[in-house]
């Protein structure tokens, strides 16, 4: 009897003690800590930056966070990228918090669409949201037709989810409509935005225990108090990319993979030149193909170098080279259609390729041009209008049929060889080679070279 007693009480304790130990592991720091997710979008609003934005909800729905923290800062970028990433952030089942900061950061243009697409839009304050006006900076300009098509369609999609997020509509639409931009302190007068905070920590906790409302009409409350956050850091690849997509990179890519490539067509078998180049070349275009291309420009693209090759080959007096400097300067600046300026080619980086392009590719056409007319001239051919040192007197003794003089022998460019004259030469005169036949120069007397001694 004792010995049950015993082994009920034991029994008993074991399960004291782990009623005990549960709740002490449930109450651990860890076990309950939520997760966000940290993406920083610091960049112009393209393809790049689209699939960055794309992977960083992948991860935050992987994960399990309990949500997506996106740290903005953008002059803008291409609609056809704002769709694309907004439409990713209204689909995510994370929710999505669109933070504009640091201080002085902006969300321009296409950052006003993400902002506002957000499940809670925030900023930092002395930072400012808008100007959404959709701008095609170079090219053909629509007509005022298309363009109040652009901006109708524009400001239906703003208002397709300005209004489920339970925002101020009008005024979104004033951002696209007039271009009107709003500091921090505004766009929160204007329910544009959810709340200002200093910092992502005064931000995570301002945001605990709020209550949203997400596009599918359910409400879901947000638990971030001590969240740990994850930061997602772009891979090689993105990297890789976000520098290929900027269009002065590219262009020099581009510009100097075509030297490598005519360098290898001139010296053949160099392989190095010819494999670097045409590397250079494919990366520039996969960059360009990236952005939005003019073509009108491609065409001036193709005009130059037209210029630049007609000038090499058959001269123009500089008229060419500069005609062709010029196409190719305008070309590069309009080549890509860029709606902010941070996307578009440097004015500078445009001059100076297309001046330090065309005359590299002037010089080194004209040094083929000369090389492929020098080699058909070997032998005689090569030594005429060049001069020389007679050997030996080239007098009127024993005239050939033909009436010429007999041979004599002379001296030109280090080399002997036998030569006539219409003219007695004496030796040692100084003559210039004027033809030839078979394998005999036809020779008069020169003029004393002024560097001669006396």
């Amino acid at each position: 009897m004792l010995q049950r007693i015993q082994g009920f009480a034991l029994l008993v304790g074991l399960i004291v003690a782990c009623g005990q130990t549960a709740p002490a592991r449930a109450q651990h720091p860890g076990a309950q800590q939520p997760l966000v997710v940290k993406f920083v979008l610091d960049d112009t609003i393209q393809p790049v930056s689209a699939g960055e934005l794309d992977r960083a909800i992948q991860r935050a729905n992987s994960d399990g966070a309990s949500a997506l923290l996106v740290v903005l800062n953008t002059p803008g970028g291409l609609l056809d990228s704002t769709r694309t990433m907004a439409g990713a952030i209204l689909s995510s089942r994370v929710p999505v918090i669109v933070y504009v900061a640091p201080e002085g950061a902006r969300a321009g243009s296409a950052g006003f669409f993400l902002l506002e697409s957000a499940d809670i839009a925030a900023m930092a304050p002395g930072t400012n949201a808008g100007a959404a006006h959709p701008v095609i900076e170079l090219g053909p300009q629509p007509d005022a037709v298309m363009s109040q098509k652009i901006e109708n369609d524009a400001e239906a999609f703003l208002r397709s989810y300005v209004t489920r997020r339970g925002r101020n509509a009008e005024a979104a639409q004033d951002a696209v409509h007039t271009s009107h931009s709003y500091t921090a302190q505004e766009a929160l007068d204007q329910h544009l935005i959810d709340l200002i905070a200093n910092n992502d920590g005064e931000l995570l906790a301002a945001l605990d225990g709020r209550t949203i409302t997400r596009m599918d009409g359910s409400k879901l409350t947000l638990h971030l108090a001590g969240a740990r956050m994850v930061v997602v850091k772009n891979t090689l690849r993105e990297d890789l990319l976000g520098w290929l997509v900027d269009p002065n990179i590219a262009l020099l890519f581009l510009v100097g993979g075509a030297l490598l490539i005519y360098l290898e067509f001139n010296i053949p078998g160099t392989i190095v030149p010819g494999a670097l180049g045409t590397m250079m070349v494919l990366l520039a275009i996969f960059g360009l193909n990236l952005l939005p291309i003019n073509y009108t420009a491609v065409l001036l693209l193709v005009a130059a170098l037209a210029f630049l090759l007609l000038e090499a080959k058959f001269g123009g007096h500089g008229v060419l080279a500069i005609a062709g400097i010029v196409c190719l300067t305008f070309g590069m600046l309009t080549l890509v259609a860029a709606p902010v300026p941070e996307m578009a080619v440097n004015p500078w980086v445009a001059i100076a390729i297309s001046a330090a392009f065309g005359s590299i590719t002037v010089f080194l056409v004209r040094l083929a041009t000369r090389a492929r007319r020098m080699k058909s001239r070997l032998g005689p051919s090569a030594l005429v209008g060049s001069r020389g040192t007679a050997m030996e007197p080239l007098h009127p003794e024993g005239y050939a049929p033909e009436g010429r003089l007999h041979d004599g022998r002379v001296v030109v460019e280090g080399e002997i060889w036998d030569a006539w004259s219409s003219e007695p030469i004496p030796a040692g005169a100084p003559v210039r080679v004027v033809g030839y036949e078979q394998y005999r120069l036809h020779v008069e007397q020169a003029e004393p070279s002024k560097h001669s001694p006396a």
